[in-house]
């Protein structure tokens, strides 16, 4: 690759790797953590197909942002009109804001290991991301973001050094293992939605828009969208390996991520315990400063005042009262002492994946209209794979209201 192309990767470079790491936040740590010590090496098949899903409509979301110019909200108030924008907008505020807690959750969770009451790091954490959106430019932002995304790699030592079967784990990857009953419908439904959430492909978008993206950019971004959505799906590998060589193999189970970080300690050593830690304070960090940002993105659009990182408060009232609602309401629920911060983890995850459903069909119809897209319109092959996904989902949510009521 000539410095040139180098000097062009570096300049898109971003909303893959932002969207794609930001998934593994606190509530998808805690499900891949929950899926190795409950089921060890056997369905990590389930994660691999949940990151070849995360890589095509990452790209499909970059491609849709950088050829018309507009964020999914925008884009579906010009298309189907503004009461289907304010419904998607509407359901999205609401599992974003579930989403953000379980951010908070995970901060309070990952301080807590040091002794830091969450009446502290809650408040300490919304000022300083709260500070660094609102009072940096788009550029410091993004570096900020990034360097948090690399504080991730901490869970692929931590991985390491638990010793895991490695014979096993590849076998899991590529053998498929299920029974029908009710905690692996929960877990496989878990894992997809924790990773494709709804909020990344709002996020991935506005974030490709505000970076302005353009067409001719796309081939050099889809390494941007690969690199990040393999990335997220390795960081998961080794959050389930590490869970399933030391949890799963001694028999015991946990309710979170936090859980999995002090059972590491006697299992796996000091070491591998205090880098899981220190994974689940920086993806909760990444996580509580973008999952917000899609929400103030998509209530813009719907208003329709697209604005970027770039502009003033004054400017773009409606994004930054909504970024500053959006983190204020969230922490402010955290920080109830009867809020118990685990279920906080699971309704959000449940919020989520009731969106992803319409929100991948409305997708799915905008990157296929050939009179929006143009050239740039999915392909049959891509066609296919979208709604075959789309299907997968489909099942998977309506197998776990099934296996729910019975």
């Amino acid at each position: 690759m000539s410095r040139l192309r180098i000097a062009a990767f570096i300049a898109v470079l971003g909303p893959g790797i932002l969207a794609g790491l930001s998934d593994d936040d606190p509530a998808g740590i805690t499900t891949y953590s929950i899926l190795g010590a409950d089921h060890g090496y056997e369905l990590i098949w389930v994660l691999v197909l949940a990151t070849a899903m995360l890589i095509l409509y990452h790209a499909i979301a970059v491609r849709v942002g950088a050829v018309t110019g507009q964020g999914l909200a925008g884009l579906i108030r010009e298309r189907l009109g503004v009461r289907t924008a304010f419904a998607m907008t509407t359901i999205l505020i609401v599992a974003n804001l579930g989403t953000t807690a379980a951010e908070f959750a995970g901060i309070a969770s990952a301080l807590g290991l040091a002794g830091i009451p969450r009446g502290i790091s809650v408040p300490l954490a919304a000022v300083g991301i709260s500070w660094l959106v609102i009072g940096s430019q788009f550029k410091r932002v993004e570096h900020v973001l990034l360097i948090l995304a690399a504080t991730l790699g901490a869970y692929i030592l931590a991985g390491a050094l638990a010793g895991p079967d490695w014979s096993a784990a590849a076998r899991g990857a590529v053998v498929p293992s299920l029974s029908l009953g009710r905690d692996d419908v929960l877990v496989i439904t878990a894992t997809i939605g924790t990773t494709i959430a709804p909020w990344g492909l709002a996020f991935i978008q506005s974030y490709a828009v505000d970076k302005r993206l353009r067409p001719q950019d796309l081939s050099l971004e889809r390494i941007d969208v690969v690199a990040g959505a393999v990335l997220t799906g390795v960081i998961g590998f080794f959050v389930v390996i590490a869970c399933a060589a030391t949890l799963h193999a001694t028999g015991r189970s946990i309710e979170d991520a936090r859980d999995a970080a002090v059972a590491l300690e006697p299992l796996a050593g000091a070491w591998s315990a205090r880098l899981f830690g220190a994974g689940l304070l920086g993806a909760a960090l990444l996580a509580v400063a973008i999952v917000p940002l899609s929400t103030a993105y998509s209530v813009a659009e719907t208003f329709g005042t697209e604005s970027r990182l770039d502009d003033s408060f004054g400017e773009a009232r409606i994004f930054y009262a909504t970024y500053v609602g959006t983190m204020t309401i969230a922490a402010v629920v955290v920080l109830i002492p009867s809020v118990p911060l685990v279920p906080v983890l699971y309704l959000s995850q449940a919020l989520n994946a009731i969106l992803l459903v319409p929100l991948l069909v409305v997708l799915n119809r905008l990157s296929g209209d050939t009179q929006l897209m143009g050239e740039h319109a999915n392909t049959a092959v891509i066609r296919i794979l979208a709604w075959s996904a789309t299907l997968v989902l489909l099942a998977c949510v309506l197998a776990l209201g099934f296996v729910s009521l019975t």
